[in-house]
């Protein structure tokens, strides 16, 4: 309602934080970017508790993330891969020797610039749903066998995609430098879906990912661009579903 908070996780020397989820343990896991790992800290106190490498190698860009039940799936803008953290049933996370590279098979196609960016999940984590900036296409991945099927889109597309929220079968994808999100309503099956509208708000200033609270969704302006970031002042824009 009014923006009040607190620093969980201050400045950590030699690492990025880009996109993030919260599991239902209240452990916050986030993505590394160039840095090519990932983090978990505890959403209550901001204790770090885990560190991955996921990428072997650069160039690489750990972009986002998602929790499923089984484990936590990041991102790679620059690759056709994504990226493994098992977790058991009790919660306990796999170790840095557990991280497993999933090849995407399928319908990918890597093309310059920022390919794979937003994650989400569908309920039962069997079901992954990637956002490709670049060729704003969408796809749903096989979280078994790591084989990405394209979603139809008819009525526009999600060129500048980034965060995305999977709210049952509707899909809101930030567009960042067009400053909206765009609302797709997909399929039962999610093979296929239309752009039915965008959110847009006079105060948003390059969005780069949503959450959602109730019928609002909050999103974060990255403000790319900016002459001096360090100085810039930050905002959260709340949008009507």
């Amino acid at each position: 309602r009014t923006g009040a908070g607190a620093v969980l996780v201050g400045p950590q020397p030699g690492r990025s934080a880009i996109g993030l989820d919260v599991d239902n343990r209240e452990r916050v896991f986030v993505a590394g970017g160039m840095i090519g790992q990932g983090y978990v800290y505890d959403g209550r106190t901001g204790a770090p508790l885990a560190a991955f490498q996921l990428a072997p190698g650069t160039p690489t860009f750990v972009n986002d993330v998602v929790v499923t039940k089984d484990a936590a799936w990041f991102t790679d803008s620059t690759s056709a891969v994504l990226y493994r953290v098992p977790i058991s049933r009790n919660g306990t996370l796999g170790g840095p020797a557990d991280v497993q590279i999933v090849p995407l098979t399928g319908d990918v196609e890597l093309a310059p610039g920022f390919n794979a960016n937003g994650i989400d999940a569908t309920p039962n984590g069997k079901t992954l749903v990637i956002v490709q900036s670049n060729l704003g296409r969408l796809y749903t991945v096989d979280a078994e066998t790591g084989e990405a099927d394209l979603v139809a889109l008819s009525g526009g597309d999600v060129a500048f995609g980034d965060g995305i929220l999977l709210d049952g079968k509707t899909l809101y994808a930030v567009q960042n430098q067009l400053n909206r999100v765009a609302v797709v309503a997909l399929a039962p099956d999610l093979s296929a879906g239309t752009v039915v509208g965008h959110l847009t708000d006079p105060h948003l200033d390059v969005p780069t990912t949503i959450a959602e609270h109730g019928s609002h969704l909050y999103a974060v302006n990255a403000r790319f661009g900016t002459p001096d970031p360090e100085a810039a002042a930050y905002s959260v824009v709340r949008l009507e579903k």
